[in-house]
Protein backbone atom coordinates (compact mmCIF):
# COMPACT_ATOMS: atom_id res chain seq x y z
CA UNK A 1 0.00 0.00 0.00
CA UNK A 2 1.74 3.13 -1.21
CA UNK A 3 -0.68 5.23 0.82
CA UNK A 4 1.21 4.06 3.95
CA UNK A 5 4.12 6.28 2.94
CA UNK A 6 2.07 9.47 3.24
CA UNK A 7 0.62 11.34 6.16
CA UNK A 8 -2.84 11.63 7.63
CA UNK A 9 -5.48 9.17 8.76
CA UNK A 10 -5.39 7.08 5.59
CA UNK A 11 -1.66 6.56 5.97
CA UNK A 12 -2.08 5.59 9.62
CA UNK A 13 -4.74 3.05 8.63
CA UNK A 14 -2.50 1.68 5.87
CA UNK A 15 0.43 1.29 8.27
CA UNK A 16 -1.86 -0.48 10.74
CA UNK A 17 -3.13 -2.80 8.00
CA UNK A 18 0.42 -3.74 7.05
CA UNK A 19 1.58 -4.08 10.66
CA UNK A 20 1.73 -7.06 12.96
CA UNK A 21 -1.34 -6.35 15.10
CA UNK A 22 -4.48 -8.46 15.38
CA UNK A 23 -5.84 -9.53 12.00
CA UNK A 24 -9.30 -8.11 12.79
CA UNK A 25 -7.96 -4.60 13.34
CA UNK A 26 -5.58 -4.86 10.37
CA UNK A 27 -8.46 -5.87 8.09
CA UNK A 28 -10.67 -3.04 9.31
CA UNK A 29 -7.78 -0.58 8.80
CA UNK A 30 -7.13 -1.93 5.30
CA UNK A 31 -10.75 -1.35 4.29
CA UNK A 32 -10.67 2.23 5.60
CA UNK A 33 -7.29 2.97 3.97
CA UNK A 34 -8.21 1.54 0.58
CA UNK A 35 -11.60 3.26 0.48
CA UNK A 36 -10.07 6.60 1.47
CA UNK A 37 -7.23 6.21 -1.03
CA UNK A 38 -9.65 5.53 -3.88
CA UNK A 39 -11.89 8.44 -2.86
CA UNK A 40 -15.65 8.92 -3.15
CA UNK A 41 -15.63 8.69 -6.96
CA UNK A 42 -14.16 5.18 -6.94
CA UNK A 43 -14.48 2.04 -4.85
CA UNK A 44 -12.62 -0.96 -3.54
CA UNK A 45 -13.52 -4.60 -3.15
CA UNK A 46 -13.39 -6.47 0.18
CA UNK A 47 -10.94 -8.85 -1.50
CA UNK A 48 -8.45 -5.98 -1.91
CA UNK A 49 -8.33 -5.58 1.88
CA UNK A 50 -8.22 -9.34 2.42
CA UNK A 51 -5.26 -9.65 0.02
CA UNK A 52 -3.39 -6.77 1.67
CA UNK A 53 -3.71 -8.38 5.10
CA UNK A 54 -3.86 -12.11 4.36
CA UNK A 55 -1.35 -12.61 1.57
CA UNK A 56 -1.74 -16.11 0.14
CA UNK A 57 -4.42 -16.90 2.75
CA UNK A 58 -6.62 -13.96 1.72
CA UNK A 59 -9.64 -16.11 0.86
CA UNK A 60 -10.02 -17.04 4.54
CA UNK A 61 -10.55 -13.34 5.28
CA UNK A 62 -13.36 -12.69 2.80
CA UNK A 63 -16.24 -13.27 5.21
CA UNK A 64 -14.67 -11.08 7.91
CA UNK A 65 -13.85 -8.40 5.29
CA UNK A 66 -17.49 -8.26 4.21
CA UNK A 67 -18.63 -8.16 7.84
CA UNK A 68 -16.26 -5.29 8.64
CA UNK A 69 -17.41 -3.43 5.52
CA UNK A 70 -20.97 -3.80 6.80
CA UNK A 71 -19.98 -2.48 10.25
CA UNK A 72 -18.18 0.50 8.72
CA UNK A 73 -21.23 1.24 6.55
CA UNK A 74 -23.58 1.06 9.53
CA UNK A 75 -21.32 3.54 11.36
CA UNK A 76 -21.40 5.87 8.33
CA UNK A 77 -17.69 5.66 7.49
CA UNK A 78 -18.28 4.03 4.09
CA UNK A 79 -21.12 3.03 1.80
CA UNK A 80 -21.57 -0.37 0.23
CA UNK A 81 -22.65 -0.58 -3.38
CA UNK A 82 -23.85 -3.37 -5.58
CA UNK A 83 -24.18 -2.88 -9.34
CA UNK A 84 -23.48 0.82 -8.78
CA UNK A 85 -26.33 1.37 -6.30
CA UNK A 86 -25.90 2.05 -2.58
CA UNK A 87 -27.38 -0.79 -0.55
CA UNK A 88 -28.66 -0.87 3.01
CA UNK A 89 -25.86 -2.30 5.16
CA UNK A 90 -28.39 -3.77 7.58
CA UNK A 91 -30.32 -5.63 4.89
CA UNK A 92 -29.41 -9.11 3.73
CA UNK A 93 -27.37 -9.09 0.54
CA UNK A 94 -25.44 -11.57 -1.55
CA UNK A 95 -23.01 -11.34 -4.38
CA UNK A 96 -20.23 -8.91 -5.22
CA UNK A 97 -20.06 -5.64 -3.32
CA UNK A 98 -17.90 -2.55 -3.54
CA UNK A 99 -16.89 -0.18 -0.74
CA UNK A 100 -16.76 3.61 -1.13
CA UNK A 101 -15.74 6.34 1.25
CA UNK A 102 -18.34 9.01 1.95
Amino acid sequence: MRVAEGGGPSAADARSALGSGPVRERLRSAIRALAAHRGPQSSTCPSDAARAVGGDGWRDLMIPAREFARELAVSGEVVITQRGEVIDPQAQWRGPIRIQTV
